[in-house]
């Protein structure tokens, strides 16, 4: 009796030989195997990207693509399993092999290819595939709750992102925060939380697809991706989610207790260029949410007609009440092509005295930010230094439109621990706020409303003389950097980028600084004419 192995095990077998696909096709589905066929490499490599099999059986000479070049583009994807892939070949040299096993190969066989070997060798790979299936579950599972970790949601995420722009599909991501769980902890202790807290992944996973992913983010906060979904159906699954944890009664120490929770929904679009941005971004319609009341769901498109509307859910008194991003934010020194490499960039950093720098693709369109410590995390060979930089760059890095209110940028990095974000304008960055722009902005306020009354209640500009003396010093100390500037200018003419660079970014924060002493449009136009006055 034949063994044969199990039908969920799925091959795909390559070659533009059509009388040899259809003979290992045969013979492979006799012994159980499920077969997918394909002519060539680039056929077979749109195949795995799509829904990749368990093994990839493909021969070494092909048009198109050969199998050499499809099994190293194989190993480049974020899949979400292994592929075991097996060259069937008659290029059986030592330096063939050495480069098969260089592109990923994990096992040859020879032509005339022998039927008994072949099933051999694809049992062998069973194994191998049975033992990466048992570690990659346990990695990518938590233990608390059974579904998946954030670390396989985000991978998860990357796919899903990039498949949806490919396409030009929808996705829409939500996160979900169980309210006021402290409580429950304080109240029962952590054993009955963790009880609490599977019942909620369990009535979270309930409500899911086939298709969907889920995950415990964190804590008690979970999140769910929701492939070729809008962002007006996530939000009415999110209500169903929202209603079955309403509904459940957990029995903790002897008492029924019932929970709620938070949900916040965004979709992606042609503006938001990362998957860490769409998360981003249903993470701030959590925190809108939460601060509308919680027990609600609460949409991207929502809150942006909100803010752009009544602004309910923003703070109406606050600071940051009447702030767009491009008021306060700084200007960035410069970008770097995604092409470049590394080497390139350390002698950018080094020449313009500036520590990171966004990084953008073919149409200027942010795709991640770039660090000095980036840089030396690969400066560790020789050939490093030529690598290009979209190898070692950071994806994480979150952008919002320089429209966007100042406000929910500071709600944002409350939540994170990003240390700035990007400013864009139809993709394209045009500026930095980082925590410490916000910190001087707010300095100066709290030094307006606790020390000379710049700002009155109704938020007026304040005609007493003493601050207009104030602000005048400031405008005098902004005309005599602006000479300094010309002088050390006119000094060096040589190399004159950095000096630039330097004297801009100190004029460009004291008129910051200038402007945060008033309030409200009307006000800051004022302040506008006062500096142009005294310049």
């Amino acid at each position: 009796m034949t063994d044969t192995a199990p039908v969920k095990s799925r091959v795909l077998l390559v070659d533009d030989d059509p009388a040899i696909l259809r003979i290992l096709g045969k013979s492979l589905e006799v012994d159980g195997y499920s077969v997918e066929q394909a002519a060539d490499g680039l056929d077979a490599l749109r195949m795995i990207e799509e829904n990749p099999p368990d093994f990839l059986i493909t021969d070494w000479d092909m048009p198109r693509l050969n199998g050499l070049e499809l099994c190293r583009r194989v190993r480049q994807l974020e899949l979400p399993h292994y592929v075991y892939v097996l060259f069937v070949t008659g290029n059986t040299g030592q330096n063939e092999m050495i480069a098969g096993l260089e592109a990923g190969a994990d096992d040859f066989v020879t032509k005339p290819v022998n039927r008994g070997e072949l099933l051999a060798r694809l049992k062998a790979g069973l194994r191998v595939l049975d033992v990466e299936r048992k570690l990659t579950q346990q990695a990518h599972t938590d233990v608390l709750t059974g579904i998946a970790t954030r670390r396989l949601f985000v991978n998860d995420c990357r796919r899903e992102f990039d498949r949806a722009k490919r396409y030009n599909v929808p996705l829409s991501c939500v996160m979900l925060d169980v309210d006021y769980f402290k409580r429950v902890n304080d109240a029962f202790g952590h054993p009955a939380g963790d009880v609490a807290l599977r019942e909620v992944a369990r009535a979270l996973a309930a409500q899911c697809r086939a298709s969907d992913f889920i995950c415990r983010y964190g804590g008690e906060e979970f999140a769910a991706l929701l492939p070729e979904t809008r962002e007006v159906d996530a939000v009415i699954w999110s209500e169903r989610v929202r209603e079955a944890i309403a509904g459940l009664r957990i029995n903790l120490s002897g008492k029924l207790v019932a929970l709620t929770a938070s949900f916040g929904v965004a979709q992606s679009s042609d503006e938001i260029q990362t998957p860490d941005q769409l998360i981003a971004l249903a993470d701030e319609a959590l925190l809108a949410a939460k601060k509308a009341g919680r027990n609600r769901v609460v949409g991207q498109g929502e809150l942006r007609n909100a803010v752009t509307g009544d602004r309910e859910f923003v703070a109406a008194n606050d600071l940051f009440q009447d702030a767009l991003a491009r008021d306060i934010m700084s200007s960035p020194v410069a970008s770097l092509r995604h092409t470049s490499t590394v080497g390139e960039a350390v002698e950018y950093f080094l020449r313009y005295r500036i520590s990171s720098a966004p990084v953008v693709d073919e149409a200027s369109r942010v795709i991640g930010i770039l660090s000095e410590q980036d840089c030396i995390a690969t400066m560790i060979s020789r050939d490093a230094w030529k690598r290009p930089i979209h190898e070692v760059m950071s994806r994480n890095v979150v952008c919002y439109d320089e429209a966007t209110p100042v406000r929910l940028i500071y709600d944002f990095f409350c939540r994170v621990t990003l240390r700035r974000v990007i400013l864009v304008r139809d993709g394209e960055p045009t500026g930095v706020i980082s925590r410490s722009t916000l910190m001087r902005w707010l300095q100066h306020w709290s030094s307006v409303r606790h020390g000379w009354r710049a700002v009155s209640d109704a938020g007026d500009f304040d005609e007493d003389a003493n601050s207009r003396t104030q602000i005048a010093r400031g405008v005098d100390a902004l005309l005599d950097r602006s000479l300094s500037l010309r002088a050390r200018l006119e000094n060096q003419p040589s190399d004159a980028v950095p000096i630039l660079i330097e004297g801009t970014t100190q004029i460009q924060e004291l008129c910051t600084d200038l402007l945060g002493y008033t309030r409200g449009p009307t006000t800051q136009r004022e302040a506008q004419d006062l500096v142009s006055h005294f310049l």
